[in-house]
Order: structure tokens, then sequence, then C-alpha cells
């Protein structure tokens, strides 16, 4: 099968595998393209960076964004103006001054703080009451017509929470791009700054708490159960935990972002099996015992603006893993849900053989289409999915189109200057700058302590989480923040993407997990079922046979 990879417009865009896995359904090609460039050029604006948005574009289904610039977009020069054209322009161009004045409240006002204080009183919950909502409805009960309207509505719900998910990205990691671009000026080393996040995700570590209490009520009347349905059938009381548990976490996709990913209540047995292996490690002690130490390193004229800068940017890895699984992971996992139910009436109907070829269908066959009966038939179904199969085995190029030359230094005036460097700081550090800082089986580093087990290797994460043992190895592509519904299992983790602040490392940082990220071959070079020792002081995983 031909791949053509052609620029889906002006200027370079480069390949994006930090959200979504190449060969993706068109539903959520659809939402991405309707929901990231709005979501992004409101925080823009919002914030005062000199940017118009992230443009986002798929090609042979994968995805590419390009950096939208403010003035003249869709003009590319072969190379950039002179400097002191550049300069004077920034300096006279109406919006770039808006921009800059927006920049320098910002770094004043810190809206940050005001975000994310909604978000816990106000956002969240309503975000929480209209999934909710949608998650209630009885499928079963309504006719063909509702049914294709639920789906719509549940698309529509996707497209805007995932531009709230991007908007709310700005708040989150403006603090700790800050953080980590201050303190670095004053010699702190960026794996000492990182650490002293940890612990600042209630969010990525409420579902083990739960676990563990649901677990102790399992042992306390001494029960051994194998399988959920018994668990949940040593009481009434651990019914109820385990429903109150799985209330806003059964329809979330936790193994990918894509429909194609699985929902934590379609696989019971690692619900059970993250019930009954989960524990509970406090590391409050050892984390302000760091802090201490990392403050006296700092300045002292500057000690207490690190305070500041690290108390809200702890407040912002909080709300950073609590926006996905909530704003992004659970609305598009109810349209799978939807979608789902209308393969079940065409399969019902002997229309189709399989369900989720539902999976399959457009945008605009979803909002057009008014009768089960008028959607495409299985065959040009299926032949979508072999499709969609034969881009995920392709290796698109990692960028489309001519190379932008990027802005000689000194060009922008001190506030968007100093907005541009933490943007830079943050994408450095969550691996997406384009550095190769790493290679082979070494990464960046998380934990302080090694861990051995047996490898389960996959590029698929459903593939992975079939086979993976308690106590293994999980090597995966990337994860996200979902992952903490039942990464419990592992014993270590690797991924082949990502930095020292990507989903996986916050993840493993949270749970006391050791883990390499960012080990480019990990994929290749690591055999299925062999035993390797994952090392995160030493940033390597080895194999040990």
């Amino acid at each position: 099968m031909t791949m053509v990879y052609e620029a889906p417009g002006v200027g370079h865009w480069a390949l994006d595998k930090s959200h979504l896995p190449v060969g993706c359904t068109p539903l959520v090609q659809g939402i991405m393209t309707a929901s990231e460039p709005v979501g992004m050029r409101r925080v823009f604006r919002d914030l005062g960076a000199p940017l118009d948005t992230l443009d986002v574009a798929f090609v042979e289904g994968a995805m590419y964004t390009r950096v939208r610039p403010l003035v003249s977009p869709d003009r590319v020069p072969s190379r950039p103006p002179p400097r002191w054209v550049l300069k004077l322009a920034v300096r006279l161009h109406p919006e770039m001054r808006r921009r800059n004045r927006t920049a320098a409240r910002v770094q004043v006002e810190e809206p940050w703080n005001r975000v994310i204080a909604d978000w816990h009183r106000q956002t969240k919950p309503q975000v929480v009451a209209a999934n909710l909502a949608l998650q209630e409805v009885d499928l079963s009960a309504v006719d063909d017509a509702a049914l294709l309207q639920h789906a719509r509505d549940c698309y529509a719900n996707a497209v805007r929470h995932w531009e709230l998910h991007f908007w709310l990205h700005g708040y989150d990691l403006g603090p700790l791009g800050r953080y980590l671009y201050e303190a670095e000026q004053w010699g702190v080393a960026p794996d000492e700054l990182l650490s002293l996040l940890e612990g600042a995700s209630p969010s990525t570590t409420a579902p083990r708490h739960q676990c563990v209490a649901i677990r102790q009520k399992v042992e306390a009347a001494g029960a051994m159960p194998h399988t959920l349905e018994q668990l949940r059938a040593v009481s009434p009381e651990v019914a109820a935990a385990v429903d109150e548990y799985m209330r806003e976490r059964q329809w979330v996709l936790f193994s990918r972002y894509d429909l194609d990913g699985v929902t934590l209540g379609e696989r019971p047995d690692l619900v059970f099996a993250s019930i009954m292996s989960a524990e509970v490690h406090d590391t409050s002690e050892a984390v302000a015992a760091r802090t201490d130490k990392v403050r006296q390193s700092v300045p002292a004229a500057h000690r207490e603006r690190f305070d500041t800068l690290l108390r809200q940017a702890r407040d912002a890895m909080d709300l950073r893993d609590d926006n996905g699984p909530t704003t992004a992971e659970w609305p598009a996992g109810l349209l799978r849900r939807a979608l789902l139910a209308v393969g079940e009436r065409r399969v019902a109907d002997g229309a189709w053989a399989d369900r989720a070829l539902a999976l399959e269908i457009t945008p605009d066959e979803l909002h057009t289409t008014t009768h089960l009966n008028a959607l495409p038939a299985a065959d040009e179904l299926l032949q979508r999915r072999q499709r969609r199969a034969a881009q995920r085995a392709a290796d698109p190029p990692p960028t489309l189109g001519p190379a932008e030359p990027p802005p000689p230094d000194g060009v922008l005036p001190e506030a968007l200057d100093l907005m541009v460097q933490m943007t830079q700081t943050v994408l450095r550090y969550l691996g997406m700058d384009g550095a190769e800082t790493h290679g082979g089986l070494s990464g960046s580093g998380i934990g302080s302590r090694s861990a051995s087990g047996v490898a389960c290797v996959a590029d698929s994460p459903e593939d992975a989480l079939d086979r993976l043992e308690p106590g293994g190895v999980l090597v995966v592509a990337s994860t996200t923040p979902a992952y903490n519904l039942v990464l419990a299992l592992a014993g270590a983790v690797v991924t082949a993407e990502g930095g020292p602040m990507s989903h996986a490392a916050v993840l493993a940082r949270e749970l006391g997990i050791p883990a390499v990220v960012g080990a480019r071959r990990a994929l290749f070079d690591i055999p299925d079922g062999a035993t390797v020792e994952v090392d995160p002081v030493a940033g390597e995983v080895r194999l040990v046979r």
C-alpha cells in the first residue's frame, strides 16, 4: 500500500507522536484538528506568547504540527530578514506590542494561580458533570435516531473538552517552565529540580489510595478473590467501594488517546490486579529533606523567590495530571462507548460482523447520517481499518516542508523573550523539542533504586498489558496520564519517547516506580521476555539475559 507524505500546508511540519499513534481513527483526527489549534490560539493570546497557534494536520494517519507565526504566518522566507529589521518590526507591529504588554502583566499577576484554583472549585466539577450526564444515558433504551444523536453529543463533548485541555496546558506548563528556567540560572541541576515535584499530584496517587482501601476491606473479611466479580461479591461494602472507584474511571481510555484504545471498564482483569497489588509509599519526608538541601544551594537573595516558584510548580503538576484523564481520555472513552453501541446494532441487524467497525466512520458521516442503515457498508469500513493498519506499520518522515528559519537571538523584547525561554525549557524536559539527547538504551532516569524483571515489550499498549505480570518491566513507546490506573502492576517502566517531565516520568515519580524514559531503541533492542535491569541513577536499561 503506497503512502504519500506531502506537507499539508505552507511551512515546516513536525511529526508528533506524543498525542496520537500513527494511523489514528478519522473521528479523533477530526476532534484534534477542531480543538488543539483553537485551544492553543486562545492560551497564546491570554499569556502573551509571540505566536498565533499550533496548527495540526494529518498525513497518511500521522499527526503533524506547525508552530504558526503571529506575523505573516503564510509567507515563509528562505532566510530571516536582518536583525535590525526584525527588531524594529516586533516593536512596531500592533499585535506584537499587545502580546508584549500581556506577557509582562502575566509575569506579575501569575494568572495560573486563579486558573488552578478554579479548576478544583468549578471547572473540573463542570467537566465531570457533563461526562456523567452522557455516561448515565441507558444506550439500550434509546432508539436508533437517539443513539446517533447521543454519539454526536459525545463527539461535541470531546471537541469542547479537548479544546479546554489544550488551553489549560498553558496554565500548568507556564509555572513549571518558569520554575525550571529561573532555578537553572541559580545553578541547580535539572534532576534535582524535578525530584522536588514528587508527591505534588494527588490526582495521580488518589486511585492508588482507593485501591489500597478496597484491598484492606477484602483482607479484613478474610476473603481470597481471584476475579473482579469475586471481589465485588465479598461484601456490599466492597461492592460499593468498587462502584465508587469505577464511577469516574470506567470509560476512561487508559492505553492511548485514540478510540481504538481500551477503557478501564473493558478490562476487569486489570482493575482486579490493580486493586489487589496496590501499595502507597509516603515520600513526603524524603522530598522535604531534598527540598531543604536544594534550597540551601540557592543564593540567599533568591530563596524566597525559589519557594514561590516551587510552590506554584507543585500546584501546576496536579492540574497537569488531573487535566488529561478528565478532559481528554474520559470524553474520548464516552465516544467509544457510543460508537460500540452503534456497532452492536449493526451486528444485530446482520450488516456488520464486528461492532468495532463503527470506529472507522468519519466526522461527516457521524453528523449527516440519520439512520443506521445509511452508515458505510462493512467492506468499506474494513478497507479503512486495513489502511490504518498499513499506516501504523509505516515509518512517516519526521518533518515535511521546507525549514522555517528561527528568528535570531535578541530580537524580542524582554517580556516576550522570557515567555519563549519558559516554553523552550518545558519542551526540552517533555522531550518534545526534537533534540536527540539519548540513544540506544539510555534515557532519563526516574527514581533512586534499580529494579530487574521480565520485559513485556509491545508496540500496542493493550498487548503489553495483556501479558504484563506483576513486577514485570513494562516497555512501551509512551504512556498517557490514565496509566496510573494500571501502572501498579509494573515493577519498572521503560519508554522510547518522552523526557523527564513526560507523563511516564511523572507517573513513575509519583508512584515510586523506577523508570528510564526516552530510551530511543527500547522497542527494538529489548527482546520481549528478556530479563532486564532498569537503573534510573545511571539512566540505563541493561539486558541481564
